[in-house]
């Protein structure tokens, strides 16, 4: 489990390397890393940093930078900064209304937008205070991680799965990743918004189960 989720324990810093670092020692020796959102940055980074260990890569709703950025290296496939600061800030008053917001989110862009926001709500119904300071820190790596400038030197074989409708993460993120990443293919859903496994969950399959059988 990532770091504060689960029975795993809180990471001691909210940086990208730390999170990937704490899952290293539960890989096994060469694996296929799947990676679905903040998940994929981990496995983007994990891929990067720990080539021998790491053969392929399957990412889902993947972006190698959450947050909007326009000064130095534009990056308009984001969030925009004071949206995510804000989810961030509300995220320590008021942890289930924050987490309904994030939900609504991941859910837009969807035509099976009621049902995939139901069972996303429902894999939090369980969270209590105790996650929180977790579940806080995760926003807080998505908030501070921009991989751009790495991304060309991760060259394990990359199967890309995006929901067109993707709110969160937008379809254009995923665009400049097959277009940066040297081994990389993009499959798109159509009617699909950041959690595609829920919504298209057989299309989901067939793409993983190619890209292992390749």
């Amino acid at each position: 489990a990532l770091p504060g989720h689960g029975d795993a324990l809180p990471a001691p810093s909210a940086d990208l390397a730390t999170w990937s670092d704490a899952l290293l020692p539960a890989l096994p020796e060469r694996a296929v890393l799947c990676g679905w959102s903040l998940g994929s940055l981990i496995a983007l980074d994990l891929a990067r940093r720990h080539p021998e260990r790491v053969a392929r890569l399957i990412l889902i709703g993947a972006t190698p930078c959450f947050v909007a950025r326009s000064s130095d290296a534009p990056w308009p496939h984001g969030l925009d900064a004071a949206t995510v600061a804000t989810f961030n800030a509300d995220f320590a008053t008021d942890p289930a209304g924050t987490q309904k917001k994030f939900v609504a989110l991941q859910s837009l862009g969807d035509a099976r937008r009621r049902a995939v926001a139901g069972e996303l709500a429902a894999a939090l119904a369980d969270t209590g205070p105790e996650r929180v300071p977790g579940l806080s820190s995760a926003l807080e790596v998505l908030a501070n991680t921009d991989l751009r400038v790495f991304i060309p030197e991760i060259r394990q074989p990359t199967q890309l799965i995006h929901g067109a409708g993707d709110a969160l993460m937008p379809l254009a993120a995923a665009e400049w990743l097959a277009r940066q990443l040297p081994d990389a293919r993009l499959a798109t859903i159509n009617d699909c918004g950041h959690a595609p496994f829920l919504s298209r969950p057989d299309e989901c399959a067939a793409l993983m189960a190619d890209c292992l059988d390749d």
